[in-house]
Parts: C-alpha cells; structure tokens; sequence
C-alpha cells in the first residue's frame, strides 16, 4: 500500500526504536557486572540507572526546537552520532563517572530519536499507511528490549560483559546515522524552509508518481499559516491548539499513570509470591514478558490503518483495567509484605552466591526494565527513575536467598494453581493490553494531531512530561507500594485505565484514512 523507498526510509528511521529499546532493557543486565566491578553502593547504582533518564528529559525540552529548526532528519543523525558516541565513551574505562556521562549522552540520543523519528515517519508516510509506518517504531522499540535480553543472559558470565553489550549498538547506530544522510528530507519540512521544488522532487520519489503537485499544493496550503506559530501558541486559543496541547499531554499522563512502568518491576516478585519457581520467574522477566509485548505490537501495527488508533486505545484501556482488577484480586488473597532496607555488603557476596541465583537475579532485574517500551517512547516507551536500581535490589534478594544490598522479604502460603496461573496470566494479559492500546497508539497520535509548523515543539514538550511523570511515578511506587499494599496499587490503575478510557472516547479524534493536513483542518475548527 505503500511504494518500497517510502517504506525503506520508515525502516531506516525506526532503526531508532530498536537502539532506543536496546538501551532501556540493557542497563538490567549490565549494572550486575558494574556494580561488582566498581564496588557501587545502592545510591550509586540508583545514579548510574537514571542519568540515562535526566538526559533523556534535557533532550526532550530542548530537542523540538532543533527538530523544527533544522530538520527531523538531521535530528536523527545527531541522535545515532551521540549514541555511538555515548557507547565509545563507556567502553575504554572502568569509571563512575565516565558511566554517567556516556548514559546521559545515551538518554539525550534516544530522547532526540524518538521525537524526531514519530515526526519523521509521519511526515512521508502515505495518509492510508501512516499509522502502520508510526507504528513501526514502537515495534522495534519492543523488539530492541528483547535483543537487550538476550545480550544480558550471552554475557552474562564473560569477563567485562557489560562492556559487550554496551559496544553492540554501535556499528547499528553509525550505519543508521550513515544511511539516514542518504535519505530525503520531510517534504512538509522543505516546503516549511520555502524550498517547494525540493519538496516536489521528495514526494514524487517517495509516491513513486512523476506528478506530486496536487499533494505539495495541499501541504503548501496547510503550511502557509501554520509556520507563524511560536512556542507560546500552544497554550493559546488560536487554531484550538490549548486544546490540542492539553490533549496531547492527558494522553502521555495516562501512559504513565496506569502502571505499565511500575507493575513490571515487580513481575518476578509477584510470581514468585504466587507459587512459581524463581527459574520460571526469571525466564518470564526475560523472555516472556518481551515476547509478549512484540507479540502484542505486531497486530497493532498491520491493522491500525484499517481499525484506527481510537479503537485500538479503547480496547487496550478496557482489557488492562480487567486484568489489572484480576491482578489486584489475586495479591488480596495472598499475603505479600515488601520492606526495603538499604544495607552495605560488598559485591563479592553476590558474585560469590551459586550460579543459579546469578541467572535468577539477572532476569529479576531485566524484569524491571520490561516496562520502558511505552513510550515511550521514549514508550517511551519508556524510561527509567533513580529507584529502579533499588527495586531490582529488592528483587535480588527475593529471588537470591535473603541477603543483598538491599532487603526484601515476601511472606506467602502453599499457593491454590489457579491463583498461580491467573495472576501469570493477568500480568501478561496487561502486557498485551498495553502493546496494543496506550503504547503505540499514544505517540501514533501525538504525531498525528499538531500543526506542521510546530509539531516538533509539540511533541519535545509531550515527550517531557512523559519522562518527567515517570520519574515523579517511580520515585513514589515504593512508598506507596508499602504503604497501601500491591493489590490496592493494582486498583488504582484500574482507576486510572477506566479514566483513559474515557478520555480517549471523548476527547481522542478518529484519524485513520485522514491527512495530516486534514487532521488538522479538522481540530483548528473544533
């Protein structure tokens, strides 16, 4: 449905989701190995996990202006040079500090990546096959994350493994930066820089057609007043673009605030509350919740075009808000009591536990990285906190026998199967629901419903407030995660889904088969 160059420089541009994917679902393994290496204490461990995300969140304020101004695909290619460039920064030293400066060079290239790349794709894709080519990039995103597993578990036990893992996304980065610079500019962005016959030659190769004139006088047309707006319109009236903004924002709030970030750092220690055996958990944290996720982005992407991403939000809102109550219901009836106490103990101790547990603990912490495709993005994606370090210590200790840097202690009964079973299924079934729904489809829109003029800008500041709720989300999980008990953490994103749910019937506009020049015709008026 869509010419073969128009779907190769979609491809080359999502290249970005995979690197982006790879980076979030790495650090899981490779901390086990740094941490010992450099004798990290917790709070240190908590840094090194969460520059990537206060890069990430500097690159967002500040990246839509580079995209607007000099182009979404230059953007891309300064993205993956930082990302090749971040990665060469780790692999010769053995340093904290150089650790946290190549992970923030790291968040600021995926953060970059991930804004320009939605826009990007958008931009050339044909109106009937855009939300296939957008969602391509979500679906790299989750491929990545399980690429990230697999190189975890491969050097897992090799001397300097992490630096492995850490090397691997370079020649991929450098050959995108490479192959970007032979594809086309956005059409939209040369005809915003007045160069019409540039745009002209762009579209005909892109559509394949010899005459691309009546599409370049519709984007011309689109253009014309749309590359007046500055930053501040968008929380003006005019062409409906507060609306718009505050769309685009409570659509980001929802992908954060109904857990999927969350619920998967305790995946491992859920099951193995529940019953199951901590090998079993450990090959779900690292096979199974990823597989789920590609599984589930995969009809998302081929049908979008046909069922639209309303629809699509509509039925992932509904299935996570039954099986998060699901969820919710089984912890009620199972005794599960988290507490975390920060302790020193040197990283000998944990190297020196049996080969099993190793394999244990570093799928329990690949668990906690599951969740970062949302959005985000960025799913997005998505992202990490400062207390993702310390919930994977509370899972190391779970599921390595007890003592570890930092404490977590789970009390639990000979478990009923069918609890067991369900709570399994009501995890991936969340999953699922997510990589169908909110995961996708959010940046598919967001992509979809701002002005051209201003769509980077737009997208830079709903790509903050992602990573910026995130981080707000994360670093209040364990406490309220004590404080109230898992199961009501459970409730309150039902609460929070059946919200979405809501929201997107009201407020979300149906776009498939829609232009872009048409969506927003169409929300100017509203």
């Amino acid at each position: 449905g869509c010419g073969t160059f128009t779907f190769l420089s979609s491809a080359i541009a999502a290249i970005s989701g995979l690197l982006m994917g790879y980076e979030l679902g790495l650090i899981s393994g490779a901390l086990l190995q740094i941490s010992s290496k450099l004798a990290l204490s917790c709070k240190e461990q908590e840094i090194i996990v969460s520059s990537l995300l206060f890069g990430a969140l500097f690159a967002s304020l500040t990246g839509g202006f580079l995209i607007d101004r000099f182009g979404r695909r230059l953007a891309i290619i300064i993205a993956s040079s930082l990302l090749v460039l971040g990665s060469l920064i780790l692999l010769p030293y053995e340093s904290y500090e150089i650790l946290i400066v190549g992970r923030i060079a790291i968040g600021i290239s995926i953060s970059l990546s991930s804004i320009a790349t939605c826009v990007y794709i958008a931009e050339i894709a044909p109106q009937h096959r855009r939300g296939l080519l957008v969602s391509l990039n979500e679906l790299m995103i989750v491929i990545g994350i399980l690429f990230a597993y697999i190189s975890n578990y491969a050097f897992s036990s090799v001397s300097h493994g992490w630096k492995y893992m850490f090397g691997l996304v370079i020649p991929l980065g450098a050959l995108q930066a490479i192959a970007m610079y032979f594809l086309p500019p956005s059409p939209r962005f040369l005809v915003m820089k007045n160069n019409d016959e540039a745009a002209r030659k762009v579209l005909e190769r892109l559509r394949e057609t010899s005459d691309a004139t009546k599409e370049l006088t519709v984007i011309k047309s689109s253009l014309k007043d749309e590359y007046q707006y500055s930053f501040l319109d968008l929380f003006r009236s005019k062409n409906n673009m507060r609306a718009r903004m505050l769309v685009g924002l409570t659509l980001v709030f929802f992908v954060q605030t109904t857990g999927q970030p969350n619920i998967l750092f305790y995946a491992s220690t859920v099951l193995k509350s529940v019953g199951f055996q901590s090998n079993e958990a450990a090959s779900l944290a690292s096979t199974g919740v990823g597989v789920v996720k590609v599984i589930s982005t995969v009809p998302a992407t081929v049908f979008v075009d046909q069922v639209g991403s309303k629809t699509f939000l509509c039925i992932g809102s509904s299935v996570m808000a039954v099986s998060l109550v699901t969820m919710g219901l089984v912890n009620r009836n199972i005794h599960v009591n988290f507490t975390n106490v920060c302790r020193s103990q040197s990283p000998e101790d944990f190297f020196l536990q049996s080969p099993g547990n190793f394999t244990i603990t570093n799928g329990s912490l690949k668990d906690l990285f599951a969740s970062m495709a949302s959005t985000e993005r960025l799913s997005f994606d998505a992202q990490k906190s400062p207390d993702v370090a310390r919930t994977g210590e509370l899972n190391r200790t779970a599921l390595a026998g007890g003592k570890s840097t930092t404490g977590s202690h789970m009390e639990s009964g000979e478990v009923p199967v069918v609890l067991k079973w369900l709570s399994l299924a009501s995890l991936l079934v969340y999953v699922a629901a997510f990589s169908i729904g909110l995961g996708p489809m959010s940046w598919l829109v967001l992509s979809e419903i701002f002005p051209g003029g201003i769509r980077g800008r737009a997208m830079a500041l709903t790509s903050s407030m992602n990573w910026g709720i995130n981080l707000l989300i994360s670093l209040t999980f364990l406490t309220v995660t004590e404080l109230i008990g898992l199961s009501w953490v459970c409730f309150i994103y039902t609460v929070m889904s059946l919200a979405s749910l809501a929201f997107v019937i009201v407020f979300i506009p149906e776009t498939k088969g829609c232009s872009l020049e048409q969506i927003s015709m169409e929300l100017a008026k509203e």
